[in-house]
């Protein structure tokens, strides 16, 4: 049984730090987990740790796979985009961009948004810590929350209208987590939906193993 523990953001942003690059000179920190979990704010916050983690370093750029994906049906085949805009350059050392997907006008639009090749990456979405890239993450994170909790959040944030796709979609990540074994091959499980009292903005619940057992120093 997993025992469930409060530890801070920028704790792990020390430790992500202290760990080894293995994307080119880039700390490559993948936070993946189904839709609804809580993967977004999890990210985000970690990414905002940078800075106090760092005297008053650069906040690490954050990508969220879900601005890569052309559409509902691109839901795990995005990889080979992500890889040849953001982490082909990142890896040698030269900075990466991609176009967000709108999935308003169903194509991607707008300006290239910049990737450095910084000393710090984060990858945020479903299957961001897939086998192929394991070996160049210093972090893996998996996001859960009871399957009820995610479905409404999801239709929340999408609308009842997608329902249908949303169920699709849950499928597919049903089967891509089970195909992948993340659960077991990850450095840090992280509850999306804890019940322990905490400041949410500076620290979350942590399940399973503790980072440091596989890489970044506990």
């Amino acid at each position: 049984m997993n025992v469930a523990v409060v530890e801070s953001y920028a704790g792990l942003a020390r430790r992500v730090l202290a760990g080894p690059p293995r994307l080119g000179r880039t700390r490559l920190v993948a936070v993946d987990g189904p839709s609804g979990a809580g993967k977004s704010v999890f990210a985000t916050r970690l990414a905002d740790a940078f800075a106090a983690a760092s005297d008053g370093g650069p906040r690490p750029p954050l990508v969220r796979t879900d601005d890569l994906l052309d559409g509902w049906d691109d839901q795990l085949t995005f990889w080979t985009r992500l890889e040849a805009s953001v982490l082909d350059p990142v890896r040698a050392g030269r900075a990466g961009g991609y176009r967000r997907y709108s999935w308003v006008r169903h194509r991607f639009l707008g300006p290239v948004v910049a990737v450095p090749a910084a000393p710090v990456l984060i990858v945020e979405g479903v299957s961001a810590a897939r086998a192929a890239v394991r070996p160049e993450l210093t972090l893996a994170v998996l996001v859960t929350a009871p399957a009820e909790l995610r479905l409404s959040r999801a239709l929340a944030r999408d609308g009842a209208g997608m329902l249908p796709e949303l169920r699709r979609w849950h499928a597919g990540e049903r089967a891509h987590f089970a195909a992948d074994g993340t659960a077991a091959a990850v450095d840090l499980v992280v509850d999306g939906a804890p019940d322990l009292p905490h400041d949410p903005d500076r620290y979350y619940v942590r399940l399973g193993r503790r980072p440091g057992s596989d890489g970044v120093p506990g």
